[in-house]
């Protein structure tokens, strides 16, 4: 049995069309949402007399069986068909007979399809989730193990002072609000389009609400013409992947910056890193590269749906076949990716006798002493100007802020008194206003 269709056509397809056509190769993917979903469907029509119980029942079993068959076997999943739906199906006529032959009473591919990929799309997401959790947790575990401060940027130019353990705080935040969005969309797409048939329903009496509780989804979608011919909770799940694959391509980009030598801020393990062909001194970041450079796939994934969909009539057409290849390599790249990133994580050599030096240079304490002069009565612009004439009095002399002695401080400023030295120590920083907060929220030791 290759096809589900055929009575109406009087010539053969052509073979070229047939290999054009299947989706089999690829949608053999959701054989377990395929055989849960028919499970759930023959069980209401049992219940609602459209099949006889005891077809119900046989259908039932033989369903259950053959799933656990690909479990142990997933090779099964073999042969000439045109779908998963028709590789289901013809396995039950071998089965049950003409009672494998009633099974899709009710029920198009059209609703079979998108019942299918909400369910394992849904999965999916909470596997994602699951891992991203696992990443978050690496990276508060590493910012634990580290008590060195650095230098954080802006326009990749030095700023102020932060703890390492801060940096990594702020990818957390950003993934953070990535498994949020996921369970956002989970929720949005928590609705069974199963017995929407081919676009506009059913005339047999089916209970929609029975296959929906079955399948675990909290109600049923009420057009029939939307839950067929929509993809939208695709383009949701794609979404949070390229907001993901963005988060983690820029920590990649920052610590593909961090580990070069002229940063020298860390080490990447060697497991997670490869050399070059020719000159035997490199040691390259690869896994970092290569996530910055999937992050463009995945971004570029998303855009091929919305341009598959966007002129789409309804209802169904088969255009939205292309919908599992573009979200099966979404998933598989940025589950990739969370994978490789919790271990390069995990596995990262941080370099704080280095990072100890460099909070020394860059006079990044220089905001820290306008606001001491503002507390001394100062306006903060007037604060602003005096700290940028004494940073440039400091670079001509070639020497730190924290340096300059205290009657040179003075010329600037009769404002300034010998507790100024306090408000440049980077560990006295740190200590106060929110910069106190950075360090609790970090759960790192105020020091001493």
């Amino acid at each position: 049995m290759g096809t589900l269709w055929g009575g109406r056509f009087q010539a053969t397809t052509s073979e070229l069309m047939q290999e054009f056509n299947e989706s089999f190769s690829l949608d053999k993917r959701i054989w377990y949402e395929d055989i849960t979903a028919s499970i759930a469907h023959v069980t209401m029509l049992g219940d609602c007399g459209i099949l006889s119980k005891k077809e119900s029942r046989l259908l039932q079993n033989e369903l259950a069986g053959l799933r656990a068959e690909i479990a142990e076997n997933p090779d099964m999943l073999s042969g000439e068909y045109e779908d998963i739906h028709s590789f289901v199906e013809s396995k039950m006529i071998e089965r049950c007979g003409d009672v494998g032959k009633k099974m899709h009473a009710a029920r198009s591919r059209n609703d079979q399809v998108a019942v299918d990929m909400k369910l394992y799309v849904k999965e999916s997401l909470h596997v994602l989730n699951a891992r991203i959790e696992e990443m978050i947790q690496t990276f508060q575990e590493k910012g634990q193990t580290i008590e060195a401060l650095m230098p954080a940027y802006t326009h990749l130019q030095r700023a102020q002072i932060v703890p390492f353990s801060y940096v990594l705080d702020a990818y957390v935040a950003m993934f953070e609000r990535d498994t949020q969005r996921i369970k956002d969309a989970i929720d949005r797409m928590d609705e069974s389009p199963l017995g929407a048939g081919a676009l506009a329903g059913t005339t047999y009496a089916i209970d929609r609400e029975q296959t929906a509780r079955m399948l675990g989804f909290k109600g049923v979608q009420r057009n029939t013409l939307d839950a067929v011919s929509s993809r939208d909770f695709i383009l949701d799940a794609l979404h949070c992947f390229a907001g993901l694959m963005t988060n983690m391509s820029r920590f990649a980009e920052d610590f593909i910056i961090y580990s070069s030598y002229e940063f020298n801020f860390v080490e990447l393990s060697d497991g997670f890193a490869t050399g070059s062909s020719m000159m035997p001194q490199k040691k390259n970041p690869d896994s970092l590269e290569l996530i910055r450079g999937k992050a463009a796939k995945v971004i570029g994934l998303l855009n091929a749906m919305y341009v598959t969909m966007k002129g789409l009539p309804l209802s169904y057409n088969k255009d939205m076949q292309e919908d599992k290849a573009i979200y099966f390599e979404g998933l598989d790249t940025t589950t990739a990716c969370v994978q490789i990133l919790t271990r390069v994580v995990g596995e990262l050599k941080v370099n704080e006798e280095h990072l100890a030096q460099t909070i020394q240079k860059g006079y990044l304490n220089a905001t820290e002493l306008a606001d001491y002069l503002v507390r001394k009565g100062m306006s903060f612009r007037e604060a602003h100007g005096v700290v940028g004439e004494m940073v440039l009095y400091a670079i001509e002399e070639g020497v730190q802020l924290h340096e300059l002695e205290f009657e040179e401080m003075r010329k600037f400023s009769d404002g300034i008194s010998e507790d100024v030295y306090d408000s440049l120590n980077p560990e006295m920083i740190l200590q106060q206003g929110t910069k106190k907060e950075m360090l609790l929220k970090t759960n790192k030791p105020l020091f001493q």
